[in-house]
């Protein structure tokens, strides 16, 4: 693995096609080699699936708003925590706790064990405007979980991207975009990939395959809170 990312990190040093193609596989696997990561792949998909029959283009849009909003929310996490002098995204124990709560909620709604009218959706236009809604808000809160796990990942790219854009701003700009793209391509694929094996397999939000899909996912997710528990 420290091979991987040695070979990434030359890569992105070299010519700018090669480094702009390693910044975008390193975000992907910001996500896919990152437990804290991993944990928005079980709460997309089971926040899809709890929005009942709805379009692939809708899916699609829930999950990019979903990605955006933690994008969103490390940005301002990495500039909040930088100009208090502290390590990039490092919130405290309590944000950690915070979060993991959050996570428990949500886990719990995913296996039908509470209800929460605002993640639910139905086929009426104000609901599915809430959906986008639930979505950004879920998306700007599992950023608040991401914390150090997030920039433990990002500071090789973070420190190439800030020698680069000293003196070519927007190439090292470009940089730091193509890594967020690849690093909200696997939550946007995972989201409408659902949505896409839905209507395959003609489930409905009350279909035994989607009920199940959902209480695993809400289990995966409270473990995702046990694990920011641990990491506090």
């Amino acid at each position: 693995m420290q091979n991987l990312f040695v070979f990434l990190t030359n890569a992105i040093q070299s010519t700018p096609a090669l480094a702009l193609i390693a910044a975008l596989i390193w975000g992907v696997l910001s996500i896919l080699l990152s437990p804290c990561h991993l944990t928005s792949i079980p709460l997309i998909i089971g926040f899809v699936t709890g929005q009942g029959t709805t379009t692939t283009r809708r899916a699609f849009g829930l999950s990019l708003v979903f990605a955006l909003g933690i994008l969103l929310t490390i940005a301002f996490i990495g500039i909040i925590t930088a100009m208090l002098g502290r390590m990039l995204g490092d919130l405290g124990s309590w944000g950690n706790y915070s979060v993991a709560l959050i996570f428990f909620v949500v886990g719990l709604y995913l296996m039908d064990i509470i209800y929460l009218p605002f993640l639910t959706g139905v086929n009426q236009p104000q609901v599915q405007h809430c959906g986008l809604w639930a979505a950004l808000t879920l998306g700007l809160v599992f950023g608040l979980a991401l914390g150090p796990c997030t920039f433990a990942y990002m500071a090789p790219i973070l420190a190439i991207t800030f020698d680069v854009a000293s003196h070519n701003f927007i190439y090292g700009l470009l940089l730091l975009l193509v890594y967020g793209l690849g690093h909200i391509s696997v939550i946007v694929l995972a989201g409408t990939f659902t949505n896409v094996l839905q209507h395959y397999l003609h489930w409905t939000e009350s279909s035994s395959g989607v009920k199940i899909a959902k209480k695993i996912c809400g289990f995966l997710v409270i473990l995702g809170g046990f694990y920011l528990i641990y990491k506090a």
